[in-house]
């Protein structure tokens, strides 16, 4: 059975490592793939967003089975390409991935379906939304639309702030198009849990929760970035949540999509706040998260192609989803100066039984060395019985890699332990 995986990442590493274990994979084709998950798949020099080219590739080379990974292919109709090539996909149509590729539409959705999340408002007039922010209550989040790398999103602490996120991505195109309408949206608290689950429109089946940390510096200090760091699972989700958050979000949101005409089959991604009045969704990926990729899957213990299969054939209730009772812990080290400028080519020295357990995220080879090649570069996971030994046994492994160039937090999965007390 011939594979293919379009994306670049260490996501795209962990799908790719997962799917090895099927003894019925004989290739797996990596577009375009990256230095590290070279080592796991034939990578193949085309970008994520070529989609005529993907789908091009993928008829000549006889690909039995394809995943979509990242969101830009996914939104731009990667899979509507792939299928109408009579290539079977994991993965949502275009018209399903907008609930990621439109945070006024998600917005909309979830308003009109009773799904609980944040008062908002939506603009795509500048001066309306100023003058909106005048008197609405600080802090504020204010969100770009569109896709935006995972940084379209400013928690504004002051007027003056919100405000100037208004002007950098409604009038200064901080984000491009993306930035053309913005949603205003209360300002939420409690603790964050992501939920990735498979939908095949008929079911959900939830993945194990976990816990990402965005800001780059410790105690959450920094710029946010494309997240530094996750663990599963994540010890706020307790079973009375995730029973609430099945009936009043998951459910609902799949019965929403069928019942807009936009039936998604895939990977839903939940981010949610466990807020004071209950979880709350504060958005919607189309897509397995990255890094919580990195931590979930290593705790599943079904086949993961098998059940991307049940997916797309819509007889997902059918499989019985197993994971791990084990904990796991994704340590991310990035090249200084993410989320901002960043040096390339470094080289990288990662001893073989740590490489066995790291997820490549931005790096080239060259003469048989990696060298960085990204912000986020590597993702270093570990599987242990308790959270504790899953942290401990990432950051020694993590102090074993030797790269002038690279860092990390010191801190990922120390909310998480609290918690546990």
């Amino acid at each position: 059975m011939k594979v293919m995986v379009v994306g670049s990442g260490g996501r795209e590493h962990a799908i790719i490592k997962k799917i090895k274990e099927n003894k019925n994979v004989e290739q797996i084709y990596c577009l375009p793939g990256n230095g590290g998950i070279a080592a796991d798949a034939q990578c193949v020099d085309i970008g994520a967003k070529d989609i005529e080219k993907i789908a091009a590739f993928a008829a000549e080379n006889g690909i039995d089975y394809a995943v979509v990974a990242p969101d830009d292919p996914l939104v731009l109709g990667c899979v509507d390409a792939l299928e109408a090539k009579g290539i079977p996909c994991f993965g949502p149509e275009a018209k399903a991935a907008i609930i990621e590729g439109s945070k006024v539409f998600s917005k909309n959705l979830m308003k009109k379906y009773g799904i609980p999340t944040a008062g908002y408002e939506t603009f795509s007039d500048m001066e309306k939304a100023l003058e909106y922010l005048e008197t609405a209550p600080i802090p504020t989040v204010v969100k770009a639309d569109g896709l935006a790398l995972g940084k379209g999103v400013i928690i504004a602490q002051t007027r003056d702030e919100a405000k100037a996120a208004v002007v950098s991505m409604m009038q200064d195109k901080q984000f491009g198009a993306s930035g053309e309408n913005i949603v205003i949206e209360e300002f939420l608290e409690g603790p964050e849990v992501s939920v990735l689950s498979f939908t095949d429109g008929k079911c959900v089946v939830p993945m194990i929760s976990s816990m990402d940390h965005k800001r780059a510096g410790d105690n959450d200090t920094g710029l946010n970035t494309g997240g530094m760091g996750t663990i599963a699972p994540n010890p706020y989700y307790t079973k009375a949540i995730a029973d609430r958050c099945m009936e009043e979000i998951f459910i609902p949101t799949m019965n929403a999509m069928n019942a807009e005409g936009r039936t998604f089959k895939g990977c839903l991604y939940f981010g949610l706040m466990i807020t004071k009045d209950g979880p709350k969704v504060i958005e919607y990926n189309c897509r397995f998260g990255d890094p919580e990729t990195q931590v979930v899957l290593p705790l599943l213990e079904s086949d993961l192609l098998e059940v991307m299969q049940a997916v797309t054939e819509e007889r997902l209730s059918d499989m019985e989803v197993k994971f791990s009772d084990r904990s796991a812990c994704c340590l991310v080290m990035a090249s200084k100066g993410y989320p901002v400028a960043y040096e390339k080519g470094h080289v990288m020295e990662i001893p073989e039984d740590v490489l066995e357990c790291t997820y490549v995220a931005g790096a080239s080879l060259k003469d048989g060395k990696l060298l960085t090649n990204g912000g986020r570069v590597l993702g270093i996971t570990s599987v242990a019985p308790t959270l504790k030994e899953a942290i401990d046994a990432s950051y020694e492994k993590a102090r074993r890699v030797k790269c002038d160039n690279l860092f990390y937090r010191n801190d990922i999965g120390q909310r998480a332990l609290k918690a546990l007390v």
